[in-house]
């Protein structure tokens, strides 16, 4: 199919130093952008735990006469 002195050629072309450092340095790149995508979907618990409204309308003082944000007109 190739002559022998096409594979000879291309044999030369690709263990040259050039090819392989950019094959090299394409592989750390890849690497890279997986770590850092990775990195970035990853979910994070909360610092502060979500209080849901339903706990603190129960924790609120039922019976109180006042309006509903404790405040009082002055005349």
């Amino acid at each position: 199919m190739f002559s022998e002195e096409v594979r000879k050629l291309l044999a030369e072309v690709l263990s040259s130093w050039q090819v392989l450092a950019v094959t090299v340095v394409l592989i750390i790149y890849i690497f890279l952008v997986n770590y850092v995508g990775r990195l970035h979907h990853r979910r994070r618990r909360p610092s502060m735990p979500i209080v849901k409204p339903e706990a603190t309308e129960a924790a609120a003082p039922a019976g109180s006469d006042s309006d509903e944000l404790g405040l009082e007109e002055k005349s």
